[in-house]
């Protein structure tokens, strides 16, 4: 199965509570209890999206944190490779040399596709999407037919 760490889960919630109010600047112990969140782990996130760019930071006070551009800027790729670094379905797909049978291995290449295919997607989905409540299931491509995509 694959899927996000938690804290990849709990950085979008935090995002989104930011993308409410994208011009106000919001303190960590805010957007932790909105959140439902641990207060340390919302600071953590917060320091991730702000290296990353996402958030700006602002100190003092009245300091807390805000996006850095709009929601419709912030793409589901930048969000996930903040928290966890660059999207790899496998060694292979981010770093040559890693794997002891790279060269016997017949799949690599489509694993890099697979990656590819993976990150475009995410790159197409932004944070205004979350927003925004999903509506009725839109009919979707099968499995096969994407498999064949990527593969074929």
């Amino acid at each position: 199965m694959l899927r996000v760490t938690k804290l990849t889960d709990y950085a979008s919630v935090v995002l989104t509570l930011l993308a409410t109010a994208p011009q106000r600047v919001h303190s960590a112990a805010e957007l932790a209890e909105r959140a439902h969140l641990e207060a340390p782990t919302v600071s953590k996130l917060l320091k991730s999206l702000a290296q990353a760019g996402l958030v700006e930071a602002f100190r003092g006070a009245n300091g807390g944190y805000r996006l850095s551009r709009s929601p419709e800027a912030i793409s589901l790729i930048a969000i996930v490779e903040a928290i966890e670094g660059p999207l790899g379905m496998t060694e292979c797909s981010l770093h040559d040399g890693d794997c002891g049978i790279q060269d016997y291995c017949g799949v690599r290449g489509n694993w890099q596709r697979i990656n590819e295919v993976i990150a475009e997607a995410l790159r197409g989905i932004t944070l205004a999407h979350l927003l925004t409540p999903p509506t009725s299931r839109q009919p979707s491509r099968s499995r096969r037919q994407i498999a064949v995509q990527v593969v074929g």
